[in-house]
């Protein structure tokens, strides 16, 4: 089964850029016809999605973020990576990483997920 690991810092300052890492077993990202994808959930915003990368490697992104969000992936690590840039503090939000069958993934109702990662903004 697959499983999804995200990983990286849990506080970022203001104006920084978040960088988050999805490390992924059980499942090859350049496999067809899976989608890897980011959400985050907060309590302003509920679930939001951000993003995804695909096994083709395209990319795909909400319209409210693709102008601070890059997603990518290194395939010789079975990883792919959210990078999202100058942060504010509306962007503090639990962060996960999942595997689905769409690039368009609004809630995490469907395919696979990992537990999530808190990340913070404050200075």
């Amino acid at each position: 089964q697959v499983q999804l690991q995200e990983s990286g810092p849990g506080l970022v300052k203001p104006s920084q850029t978040l960088s988050l890492t999805c490390t992924v077993s059980g499942g090859d990202i350049t496999a067809g016809y899976y989608y890897w994808t980011w959400i985050r959930q907060s309590p302003g915003k509920g679930t939001e999605w951000m993003g995804a990368i695909a096994y083709s490697g395209s990319t795909y992104y909400s319209p409210t973020l693709k102008s601070r969000t890059s997603i990518s992936r290194d395939t010789s690590k079975n990883q792919f990576t959210l990078q999202l840039t100058s942060v504010t503090p509306e962007d503090t939000a639990v962060y996960y990483c999942g595997r689905s069958r769409s690039a368009f993934t609004p809630t995490m109702a469907s395919g696979s997920w990992g537990q999530g990662t808190q990340v913070t903004v404050s200075s």
